[in-house]
């Protein structure tokens, strides 16, 4: 069933204007739409050259004259403090196991467990006395001190060069002499 309605004749004339309207309207904001996308564009485009007339130059200066040397200063304290202080406390732990593994360390040793056999069978009940530390014991917390103070100087002196890296050049004053 197709009802058509039926308008008078102004209603069809005040509705194709009104259609009319809308299209123009439409046809309008197609061209501001285009318009505002070529304008986008050439902002673009000029963004594109400040960015390499402007930001790249200052990007490659800022990176010269504050990462490189930075780079260089931590290289040069990584290799003159920090690998000799690690190879310092590598050096005597490897000195200590091999002082641990010689032979007359190792018979003064039994020696030691000997005379300490002895000691105990003196108590009654056999039983031994606690120990209240070992020479393992020792040498690990020594070996661990020694580590720790090598790794801290190194921090440090890494640091304390560091303290003038970011300080920015004073400007030059312009005093007359005459005044």
């Amino acid at each position: 069933m197709s009802t058509s309605l039926s308008l008078s004749k102004k209603r069809v004339k005040e509705l194709g204007k009104l259609k009319a309207d809308a299209q123009a309207l439409l046809a309008h904001q197609q061209d501001v739409l285009a318009h505002a996308t070529d304008v986008a564009q050439q902002a673009g485009k000029q963004a594109q050259y400040l960015t390499r007339e402007q930001v790249y130059p200052r990007v490659r200066g800022g990176y010269a004259s504050y990462v490189t040397p930075a780079a260089e200063r931590a290289g040069h304290v990584v290799t003159h403090s920090i690998v000799p202080a690690v190879g310092t406390v590598l050096g005597t732990a490897l000195s200590v196991a091999d002082i641990a593994n010689d032979t007359r360390v190792k018979a003064a040793v039994k020696r030691v467990k000997a005379s300490g056999n002895q000691i105990a069978r003196q108590f009654p009940g056999g039983k031994k006395p606690k120990r209240k530390s070992h020479v393992g014991t020792i040498i690990g917390v020594s070996l661990g001190v020694a580590a720790l103070a090598g790794v801290a100087y190194a921090v440090w002196q890494t640091f304390r060069s560091d303290d003038e890296l970011w300080v920015a050049d004073e400007p030059e004053s312009t005093s007359n002499p005459e005044s």
